[in-house]
């Protein structure tokens, strides 16, 4: 036997006796049996089984996540949505029937977390490393997308300067309150409209929390021209990302647009009011942007994607499979560099980042995707992937909730692509529940 199959054999081993032990008392081997149906439990929402299993004092997650005793929001699938919609979305499709998920995580050690990592950051900034670099920094500016928010000191305008004549305008919204010495990135996606956005920042404002606020490149405020690969004194419009081909090359990578404003707003951070930890969230191209970012710096504690990503293989399976097939910066065929980079023989990028974002001192995901979702990764195939990345990264965790965690909310509550009321609940409950400065 290779090494590698032997590493395969032992996490078998371990995931099908002790892991499975130190992951799942009764009540939560209840809430797992009942994932099909959309049980609440840490699998779902849903059945009345699954509710019961979080409702009262002693439910699995006081001991595993180290709560506080507030039970977790639950939700039953709201029949009136789901009477719309077919069969495809209530039930896991042919296609992951006899998949086997295991061999699909290719994070199986500390090493190769590292080694995937570096795997990341090396295709992004080509071999130089995340950038140390600062933003300029604006105080007190003018916001009119954010003129809503109450609770607001003020609003400081950071500004990352990139390649090609781009730049990328960053929010940072301090919070009228006390801070709590916590600092939570919202990340929009592809347009999608504000209401999203404004009232998890306020949720996050009313509990403290310093928020910075972003939009991917040459959306919303990002909006610019970029100049052109081949005559860097000619500007071109504004793009749309999947116009952004020309510019990736063996000594430039776009995904640098997305991904480098985060890092060095984050520097920014550290360097000036430190916080004592940093969360991640965002919706659609954000959710996707959150899994990619948190899976390659450590420095994101807690991570909320939502309506983001699904892993490739169950892409196809999607009630929708085109939309969620992904935009440019989400798809295998147009970046196969970066997703090689991040994966190993046979197993799937997302699978992997997923572990990457959740093992660490303090650090955790909590993956959200929207069952009826009008736009994309909906349905009910992530089920077959939710127990096994959960178990791998409760394994590299040493079975220790502080040192890693992962975990899957399917939001059935509504038809929409957003962070429902009931997922922002979840959320606001997680962040409560495990606060990592206390």
């Amino acid at each position: 036997m290779d090494k590698l199959a032997s590493r395969r054999a032992l996490l078998g081993g371990v995931l099908g006796g002790v892991g499975a032990a130190v992951v799942a008392g009764p009540a939560e081997a209840a809430s797992r049996a009942g994932a099909g149906s959309g049980a609440v439990g840490r699998t779902g929402v849903g059945s009345a089984a699954g509710v019961e299993s979080l409702a009262g004092k002693g439910g699995p997650d006081e001991g595993v996540r180290g709560g506080k005793g507030a039970p977790r929001p639950v939700a039953p699938v709201n029949q009136e949505v789901a009477a719309r919609f077919g069969p495809e979305y209530k039930t896991l499709p042919a296609a992951v029937a006899g998949v086997d998920i295991e061999p699909l995580i290719g994070v199986a050690s500390a090493a190769d977390i590292a080694a995937k990592r570096k795997g990341m950051i090396d295709y992004i900034w080509k071999g130089a490393g995340q950038p140390k670099t600062l933003p300029t920094v604006e105080t007190d500016v003018p916001a009119p997308d954010f003129a809503s928010l109450t609770g607001v000191r003020r609003i400081d305008r950071l500004t990352v300067p990139l390649r090609y004549q781009v730049s990328a305008k960053v929010y940072d919204i301090v919070p009228r309150r006390a801070w709590n010495r916590r600092l939570a990135l919202y990340h929009n996606g592809h347009g999608e409209p504000f209401d999203t956005m404004l009232r998890t920042v306020q949720a996050l404002l009313d509990r403290g929390y310093r928020v910075m606020a972003y939009a991917m490149p040459f959306q919303h405020w990002n909006q610019q021209q970029i100049a052109d690969p081949k005559d860097p004194a000619k500007l071109l419009p504004n793009p749309s990302h999947r116009e952004l081909p020309p510019w990736e090359s063996t000594e430039f990578s776009a995904l640098t647009f997305f991904l480098e404003p985060l890092t060095v707003t984050l520097n920014y951070a550290q360097a000036t009011y430190r916080p004592a930890s940093v969360e991640m969230i965002g919706l659609s191209g954000g959710g996707w942007a959150t899994t990619v970012f948190s899976a390659l710096d450590p420095r994101v504690t807690r991570s909320y994607p939502t309506a983001g990503s699904l892993p490739f293989f169950l892409r196809p399976a999607s009630p929708k499979p085109r939309p969620t097939t992904g935009d440019w910066e989400q798809t295998k065929e147009a970046l196969p560099g970066f997703y090689a980079a991040a994966t190993a023989g046979t197993a799937d990028d997302f699978l992997d980042m997923y572990v990457l974002a959740s093992v660490g001192p303090g650090r955790g995901q909590v993956q959200i995707l929207n069952r009826f979702d009008e736009c994309c990764f909906n349905g009910v195939g992530h089920r077959v992937y939710q127990a096994p990345v959960r178990d791998r990264v409760t394994l590299l965790a040493g079975g220790r909730p502080e040192h890693g965690r992962w975990d899957l909310l399917e939001d059935a509550t509504h038809d929409d692509h957003t962070i429902s009321p009931f997922a922002l609940s979840v959320i606001l409950w997680d962040l409560d529940t495990t606060n990592v400065t206390t």
